[in-house]
C-alpha cells in the first residue's frame, strides 16, 4: 500500500489505552472484511462478529477504565469508526447507536444508572440502540414525536412506535425519546420490558446487515429510574449532544467508505487489463483515483478537527461536525458511484465490495440529518457569522 492510499499516522491515544487506528485496521482486515459481503446478503451481522467486537474493546472504549473502557479520546474514536466503516458500514452503524446510548448515559445518567448499565455497555454484554425516528415523523423533526410518556405513581407509562432503529433487532437497552405534557424526555427501556415488541425491517437499500427494526411500546411500565437526565432537558440533549456524536460517527464512517472505494479501485485497476493495457494506465482512471485521494484526506481532516473540538469541550464542534458529515457523506456517495463505474459490470455484482459500498453510501446522505438539512444549517451559520 502506498502512502497515498494509507491512512496517515495518528496521535497516540491517552495513556493506558490500547486501541488505535492500526490495531482496529488489523481487526477489520481479519474479522470483518472477509465476510462483510456475505452477511450483507444475509441481512444480519452475526453474533460471533459482535462478540469479537466486545473482545476487542470497541463497543464503548471512551468509557473510563473504572467502568471497563479505555479512556479513549474522541479523535481516536472517530478513527476507530472510520476503520470499521471502511470494512462494513453495517457494523459501524451498530457501533454508532451503541456509542450514542452509552455516551448519553455517561453524560447525563445518575450514579445508580451508570452503576447498573455502564460496565455491561462497555463490554457489549448489553447492547444499546437509539430510538428517535417514528413512522410518521420524529427523526430530524423532534417536534413531530408522537410516542408518549405519562408520569404515574411509581414511574412512567410508555406508548408509541419507533422506526428505522439500527440494532433494534438485537439491542438489550433502548434510549427512547417520548413526549410528555410539557416536554420531550429520554427513557432507558430494557428490551424485556412487558409491552415491548420488536419487528425486523428487512430488504433495505443499504446497511442491510445493521439489524434495523420497528419498535412498538404498548403500555410499557417503567420505574422512575428509567428517566435519563432532567425531564425538561431532553430536547436540548438530542440536538446538541447525542445526535452530534452520532453525526460524528457517521461522518467518520463515510470517510471509511471513501477509503474503501479508493483501495478497491486501486487494486482492481492494477490487475484488470483492457486492450492489452492495465486500467491504471488510463488517464481518466487516474483522474478518478486522484479525486478519491484528495477527498478522503480532506474529509479525514474535517473529522479530525471536529474530534479535537469535542475533546476540548468547545461548542464549535457542533458546526464542525455538521460540515464534516456533509462533506464526507457527499464524497462517499460520489466516489462509490465512481468505484462502481471503474469496476464496470463487475461493480454491479456481489463478487466485489464496491456494490455494497455504493448502497451504504446513499444511506450516509440521509441518516443523522439529511444533507438538505445540513446545507440549510451550514448556510444559517454562514449568515450568522458573515452577514452582520
Amino acid at each position: 500500500m502506498t502512502s497515498l492510499t494509507a491512512a496517515p499516522p495518528v496521535q497516540a491515544a491517552p495513556a493506558g489505552a490500547r486501541i488505535d487506528r492500526d490495531s482496529v485496521r488489523a481487526f477489520v482486515d481479519t474479522h470483518i472484511m472477509p465476510v462483510a459481503d456475505a452477511y450483507d446478503r444475509r441481512g444480519a451481522v452475526p453474533e460471533e462478529i459482535q462478540e469479537r467486537i466486545g473482545e476487542a474493546g470497541l463497543w464503548a472504549p471512551f468509557y473510563p477504565a473504572a467502568l471497563g473502557g479505555q479512556d479513549l479520546d474522541l479523535v481516536t474514536l472517530g478513527q476507530v469508526h472510520e476503520e470499521v466503516g471502511r470494512g462494513c458500514s453495517s457494523v459501524r452503524s451498530l457501533l454508532t447507536v451503541h456509542t450514542m446510548l452509552s455516551w448519553a448515559l455517561l453524560r447525563w445518567g445518575s450514579p445508580a444508572q451508570i452503576e447498573q448499565w455502564a460496565p455491561s455497555l462497555a463490554t457489549g454484554a448489553v447492547r444499546g440502540a437509539f430510538c428517535l425516528s417514528e413512522p410518521a415523523g420524529g427523526g430530524s423533526d423532534t417536534a413531530g414525536i408522537r410516542t408518549t410518556a405519562v408520569q404515574e405513581a411509581g414511574g412512567w407509562r410508555l406508548n408509541g412506535r419507533k422506526k428505522w432503529i439500527t440494532g433494534g433487532q438485537r439491542a438489550d437497552l433502548f434510549l427512547v425519546f417520548a413526549r410528555t405534557e410539557t416536554s420531550v424526555i429520554a427513557l432507558l427501556v430494557p428490551r424485556r420490558s412487558p409491552g415491548v415488541r420488536v419487528i425486523p425491517l428487512e430488504d433495505v437499500l443499504g446497511t442491510r446487515a445493521s439489524l434495523i427494526a420497528e419498535l412498538e411500546f404498548d403500555d410499557v411500565r417503567l420505574g422512575p429510574d428509567a428517566l435519563l437526565g432532567p425531564s425538561s432537558f431532553a430536547s436540548g440533549m438530542v440536538l446538541s449532544g447525542t445526535l452530534d456524536l452520532g453525526r460524528f460517527s457517521v461522518a467518520s464512517g463515510s470517510v471509511g467508505i471513501v477509503q474503501g472505494c479508493l483501495e478497491a479501485s486501486a487494486f482492481y485497476t492494477a490487475q484488470r487489463t483492457v486492450g492489452g493495457s492495465k486500467l491504471r494506465e488510463l488517464q481518466l482512471i487516474r483522474a478518478k483515483l486522484t479525486d478519491m485521494v484528495t477527498d478522503v484526506r480532506a474529509a479525514r481532516l474535517l473529522c479530525h478537527q471536529a474530534g479535537l473540538l469535542k475533546d476540548a469541550g468547545d461548542p464549535a464542534t457542533i458546526m464542525a461536525t455538521w460540515v464534516a458529515k456533509y462533506f464526507a457523506s457527499t464524497a462517499a456517495a460520489r466516489h462509490s458511484t465512481e468505484a462502481v463505474q471503474i469496476h464496470g459490470a463487475n461493480g454491479m455484482s456481489a463478487d466485489f465490495p464496491v456494490a455494497r459500498l455504493y448502497r451504504d453510501a446513499k444511506v450516509m446522505e440521509i441518516i443523522e440529518g439529511s444533507n438538505e438539512i445540513q446545507r440549510i444549517t451550514i448556510a444559517d451559520e454562514a449568515y450568522r457569522e458573515w452577514a452582520l
